[in-house]
């Protein structure tokens, strides 16, 4: 009887422990659907072109640090990886001991990628204490994170490792911005955790990748499409991407007009905060179809009848004096039927 009665006791008590065991797990909020690296001046001179052909989709590059220090090569990482067609993001890493200085580098953070275009959600690198504790911690991520979100409009995502999501960043952080990791084992392995976090949106999964272009070691990233920012997503259908240099003179209406997309297009696909500001030398994506709206190729135009240079202009999303210079036109209000009008 009492062994009977043992027995029943101890079934109990595993019935009673298994369902009281719970299972944290930390998992991808969606497929992953692109291939990343993160890069700042410690990988030097990098060819883009080798890096794009390579699969590498998305590049976070390292803007700044702290309230004074921008990346030497932040300027060249994003022009080129601009221009090969990788989507861009941009981190700072944080180095802040104060709620003031975390308000003061969101401030220089900002002004160091303004005017340029991003993909990607900007990021928190917050990593290195100065001996601050949790509270304090948390306060100062919570400021940068507002901070930039009040001049940006954008949630930030927060870059950061294991050890710190479980026991330093707390709800709040959590709240304002998707998980970033840094981890390199198996995330298989991400179970029985206690984190703020539920889900990530990227996993850095190696800090000694090798990539064709880049010399030495780099971060690797696999990124979900959460990553990008609004609804930078292309279209769908029959499209391709394609990389445009801002020139001297154009506007969002005259370059939506030449490549057959509306300007709000143009604005969600390039995170622009303001579409009547835009800066010769800086790189727009552009997505183009295969219908009768995609961009012109022809590089003249035959005049016809009634036609004006300055009509010919905003037709082809040009100006009329670059048509004068091009053409050698020495009066700009005389054009005749049958004349050849170079474009570009």
């Amino acid at each position: 009887m009492k062994m009977k009665t043992f027995k029943i006791f101890l079934l109990f008590l595993i019935i009673w422990i298994s369902s009281n065991t719970y299972i944290y797990a930390l998992t991808p909020k969606d497929d992953f659907i692109y291939e990343g690296i993160d890069v700042s001046n410690w990988q030097r001179n990098i060819n883009f072109s080798e890096v794009r052909n390579s699969g590498i989709q998305v590049v976070y590059i390292k803007a700044s640090e702290g309230t004074t220090f921008k990346d030497p090569y932040f300027e060249q990482n994003y022009a080129n990886a601009k221009v090969n067609g990788l989507k861009v993001g941009f981190y700072h890493f944080l180095t802040a001991t104060s709620v003031e200085a975390a308000r003061k580098q969101a401030d220089f953070f900002i002004s160091v990628i303004s005017g340029k275009q991003y993909d990607c959600k900007l990021a928190m690198d917050y990593e290195k204490f100065f001996g601050e504790g949790k509270t304090e911690i948390n306060e100062i991520a919570l400021a940068f994170l507002q901070r930039v979100k009040q001049l940006t409009g954008e949630a930030v995502i927060v870059y950061s490792n294991l050890n710190n999501i479980k026991n330093t960043f707390g709800d709040d952080v959590a709240v304002e911005g998707d998980l970033w990791l840094a981890y390199y084992s198996n995330p298989d392995n991400l179970i029985n955790l206690n984190t703020s976090w539920d889900t990530y949106i990227g996993i850095q999964y190696t800090s000694t990748g090798k990539v064709p272009g880049i010399s030495g070691n780099v971060d690797k990233d696999r990124f979900s499409k959460e990553i990008l920012v609004g609804s930078g997503n292309p279209p769908e259908n029959n499209t391709q991407e394609m990389i445009y240099k801002i020139k001297w003179g154009d506007t969002l209406w005259s370059i939506a007009r030449r490549f057959g997309v509306s300007i709000q297009d143009l604005v969600n696909w390039n995170n622009i905060k303001n579409p009547n500001l835009i800066y010769a030398g800086n790189y727009l994506t552009i997505y183009v179809g295969n219908s009768s709206s995609s961009p012109t190729t022809q590089n003249s135009y035959v005049v016809k009848r009634g036609d004006t240079l300055w009509g010919i202009a905003m037709r082809y999303g040009t100006t009329v004096n670059r048509l004068v210079s091009i053409n050698g036109i020495r009066n700009r209000n005389l054009i005749y039927p049958g004349q050849i009008i170079k474009l570009y």
